[in-house]
């Protein structure tokens, strides 16, 4: 059993083949969605504007799983703003909501964006909003008001304002070329922050979303590296003697928790002060414990061990003391991961000799219901989007590694498909500031 855990730590190099990080993002199970027009947004500038921020908001509401946008070809009209918007044609045409809007040139690199959001039912205007934009921030504009669209319809904040951070592994002569990525939530902007012919895994978000920490095998040792993804500017934090894994950031961004040991074959949480290297131990059992990560208020730190004869979850408070066991149901429960908002525990949980994500809730103590989100044979990595709805996991399609997401509830479930070989080890990064 010590030996599947460690395995845990090299699951990226054991299941690498070559791979692109392109991903393009399929619906795979849905719930009814919503109809909703996005009409072509009015321009006001010289030559053509730098982007169709309609389509972008657009296609953001599709991959959501909750919305069916209109194709614009289908609207009876295309109004850029809302005096002009005849709320008969989009009820004739079974329209929900209607979104209208324009961008103006103000500068050599400067625009204003404006959108209306409607209500067709109702006929009246449920938000509205204008926004600084330059070329380079267009996109994010896009997303910002896709963010917004989606907020005020379903009650639940956006993420499409968000990146993704994952690993890829592609064959490069008689070796391998390990590749970090980050792209944004939809496949786009994605840039290379790593590359090494040594495994690179296990990275993980700050809380500003400015440094990813993660883990490489450089000279043939694991050691614990931040990386600033602004400058590109990497610093390593840990590379003690045996195993340096699993960082995860604090709330607060001041520590990681990391895994250390296996010199003896026994590996312990620890917590480390970025600034002075200083760790302190926090689990002594002889079993094997692993994968720590932080509640959402920094109190408790949730890990796998295997303490009990198997892989369980386990929690220590952050300033030390006994650990309490989590998880009762099934034989294996690993790779913990708290929902942001606290209410939910993802894990990856063994099902009738399948590895997949399930979540328990977290706010009745006395239940913890497990509800399993995923189909597959082999999935792994669960990690939730900042808004709590929504998990990123990787799994396996036919012989091909690949991202997917679900909802919480299990209702929507999207696949995000390399161009080949496998994607691994997803982390989604938490609301950036714009």
């Amino acid at each position: 059993m010590r030996t599947h855990i460690c395995k845990l730590f090299l699951l990226t190099v054991l299941l690498s083949n070559a791979a692109y990080a392109e991903l393009v993002i399929q619906i795979s199970e849905g719930i009814k969605r919503r109809p909703i027009a996005v009409v072509p947004f009015g321009w006001k500038g010289t030559a053509a504007a730098p982007l169709d921020i309609a389509k972008v908001i657009s296609d953001d509401l599709n991959r959501s799983g909750r919305f069916a946008p209109l194709p614009v070809s289908d609207m009876l009209q295309k109004p850029t703003n809302g005096s002009d918007v005849d709320f008969d044609d989009w009820s004739v045409l079974g329209m929900e909501a209607v979104v209208v809007g324009t961008v103006t040139q103000t500068g050599e690199n400067a625009y204003t964006v404006q959108f209306q959001l409607f209500d067709v039912y109702g006929r009246d205007q449920l938000v509205g909003y204008k926004m600084p934009a330059s070329r380079g921030t267009m996109r994010r504009v896009a997303h910002r008001t896709a963010d917004m669209i989606y907020e005020k319809l379903t009650g639940i904040k956006g993420v499409f304002d968000t990146k993704v951070a994952y690993v890829t592994t592609q064959p490069r002569g008689n070796g391998k070329l390990f590749s970090l990525y980050v792209a944004d939530q939809d496949g786009e902007n994605e840039i290379v922050i790593m590359e090494s012919k040594d495994p690179i895994m296990s990275p993980a978000w700050s809380p500003d979303s400015r440094r990813l920490a993660y883990v490489s095998f450089e000279g043939n040792k694991s050691s614990i590296f931040i990386q600033t993804l602004r400058t590109g500017n990497r610093v390593q934090v840990s590379n003690k003697e045996g195993i340096n894994g699993a960082p995860a950031f604090s709330p607060d961004g001041r520590q990681l928790v990391v895994t250390l040991g296996g010199v003896d074959g026994n590996l312990d949480i620890h917590v480390l002060d970025i600034n002075t290297r200083q760790t302190r131990r926090l689990t002594t059992h002889r079993a094997i414990d692993t994968e720590g990560s932080w509640s959402p208020d920094g109190s408790y730190i949730y890990f796998t061990s295997d303490r009990s004869g198997g892989p369980q979850i386990y929690r220590v408070a952050a300033a030390g003391g006994t650990p309490e066991r989590i998880t009762f149901e099934g034989s294996y429960n690993a790779r913990p991961r708290l929902s942001p908002d606290g209410t939910r525990l993802a894990m990856v949980h063994l099902n009738r000799g399948n590895y997949q994500i399930a979540v328990i809730d977290m706010v009745d103590a006395k239940r913890r219901d497990l509800l399993i989100l995923s189909g597959g044979q082999q999935d792994e990595s669960p990690s939730f989007a900042p808004n709590s709805d929504t998990l990123i996991y990787a799994t396996r399609a036919t012989k091909n590694g690949v991202l997917e997401t679900v909802t919480a509830d299990g209702l929507i479930r999207q696949q995000l498909a390399s161009g080949r070989g496998d994607v691994r080890e997803p982390v989604w990064s938490p609301f950036q500031a714009f």
